[in-house]
């Protein structure tokens, strides 16, 4: 049996939330998350029909009362103790006893506590915080006999207790101590970067007998409570192979995949700006609303309403597909979406909608969303781990450096993320700049070796024969040398 957190996206990490009856740590820095999490716990307790309890010796109730109200929730049903209590009962006077005040306040406080949780007899308690404590023992080996007096006064109650600590003692580092007597640590931090929102995270440093995910999770406080984003493990969600290919609607195009990317790939679309990776990827995901399924595109980079209207000038109506539901664009913000959040985005997409195409566009907006590089290899290697087990089609734009851009593929190793390689060129022609489209490599079965040129105009994509007589392919700018016959002019336009 497992009791709720009250945080849906926790009860996954802790594989179904905690075990009763049992003393936990929740740790964290001020402003991480502490106090929402409790009191979601509670209200999660209430809900259920239990008597709860809140001891708070570093909060007013107007305090909690505030919290509770940004959420949009009543503290009706929660039981409150808090400090000013213990003073009225223990009197003002005490400062003028013939003992340290601090015997009287420690013993005095946790006496009532007890004599509290014995009128109340509630099922879950949530004792805030344990700094309080400590200022009010002075003295580290008393306070480390009161916290075990406390978990032995709560063992055999049938209370689950969630101890609070702000890390403000012991020089702002994890108690040792605290970890050793608890069944269960939580932890939360609070991260600042150099630019953007705050990035906040949590790890279960343990929990005993139980099977928990590892690591850190990403998390937001939202109206509502703590919305935790579990790590993405894809060895959990394996799949059959799929491998179907996935046509374009352009024929010479999926000539050069032999019918298209297979399902359960991965292609990555790369070339200098204004190439045209965008409106390639765009010409599946018509085909694939065209064709009844579901599709998925996340835009790092360009606003939504520019790309509709791009792709509108180039007959590909994407506004119809998203009326009917079949296609969802969400504009990514790096500077506020965590990584962990932009997976479960995606894993949400796949879950509660089926969709059979993701689009990421692109790379280096991603890039910033995650500046470390080894932990980005890592990331996007599960998350697409993650997709190809599904079964879905997914692209990935990669925007080199430069107009021209050269040979190199920017920080990833393509041959560690991608299935497929589709290179789109600039390329000089009888003093025209003309574009060029080639496929470098393919995991998933056979592909041309050509190179085609490439011509996006009203009509939409089309695709050119096969070319020959370059130089300086390999520079990253190729000249064309052959003949004009294979080049393709401007469509005639009938009056």
């Amino acid at each position: 049996m497992r009791i709720s957190t009250g945080s849906l996206g926790l009860d996954n990490i802790l594989r179904g939330g905690l075990p009763p009856n049992r003393v936990y740590l929740l740790e964290g820095a001020p402003g991480s998350g502490k106090t929402t999490l409790a009191l979601r716990y509670l209200l999660e307790g209430v809900g259920e029909g239990e008597r709860v309890l809140y001891v708070t010796l570093s909060e007013t109730s107007e305090e909690l009362q505030a919290v509770a109200e940004s959420h949009g929730w009543s503290l009706d049903g929660i039981d409150l103790f808090e400090l000013a209590s213990a003073n009225e009962v223990l009197g003002e006077g005490r400062e003028q006893s013939v003992l340290h005040s601090w015997e009287l306040e420690l013993g005095g406080t946790v006496r009532l506590i007890q004599e509290k949780v014995d009128e109340v007899q509630p099922t879950r308690i949530v004792f805030d915080s344990l700094s309080e404590m400590r200022l009010l023992a002075q003295d580290p080996l008393r306070y480390r006999r009161q916290v075990l007096a406390l978990k032995q006064f709560f063992a055999g109650r049938n209370i689950t207790v969630v101890l609070v600590d702000d890390l403000t003692g012991e020089h702002g580092q994890r108690d040792a101590h605290l970890h050793s007597l608890c069944h269960g640590v939580i932890t939360l931090e609070r991260l600042t970067l150099e630019f953007g929102a705050a990035r906040r995270r949590l790890q279960v440093q343990k929990l005993r007998g139980v099977n928990f995910v590892a690591g850190f999770h990403d998390f937001t406080i939202q109206q509502g409570g703590l919305e935790v984003y579990p790590r993405l493990i894809a060895a959990e969600h394996h799949a059959p192979f799929a491998g179907e290919p996935t046509p374009s609607g352009v024929p010479e195009l999926d000539r050069l995949l032999a019918g298209g990317p297979l399902r359960g790939t991965t292609t990555l679309v790369s070339g200098p700006a204004g190439a045209g990776k965008t409106t390639l990827t765009l010409q599946y995901v018509h085909a694939a609303c065209e064709r009844g399924e579901s599709a998925a595109l996340f835009q790092f980079d360009e606003r939504i309403g520019t790309l509709l209207v791009r792709a509108a000038a180039m007959g590909i109506d994407l506004q119809k597909h998203i009326d009917s539901g079949a296609l969802t664009i969400s504009q990514i913000d790096p500077a506020e979406v965590s990584p962990g959040q932009f997976a479960w985005m995606i894993r949400r997409e796949v879950t509660e909608r089926s969709v059979r195409i993701v689009v990421i566009d692109s790379l280096s907006g991603y890039v910033a969303a995650m500046p470390q590089e080894q932990q980005l290899i890592l990331q996007v290697h599960e998350l697409l781990s993650y997709l190809n087990q599904q079964g879905l089609v997914t692209f990935l734009i990669n925007p080199q450096s430069g107009l021209v851009g050269s040979m190199a593929t920017g920080l990833l190793n393509i041959s560690y993320v991608a299935d497929a390689v589709i290179l789109i060129r600039f390329f000089e022609a009888e003093g025209r700049v003309r574009k060029a489209i080639s496929v470098i490599k393919n995991r998933g079965g056979a592909h041309e070796d050509t190179i085609r040129e490439l011509r996006i105009d009203s009509g939409g994509i089309r695709i050119g024969q096969p070319l020959t007589n370059f130089r300086g392919v390999m520079t990253g700018t190729p000249e064309y040398a052959g003949e004009p016959n294979p080049l393709m002019e401007p469509r005639v336009v009938e009056s």
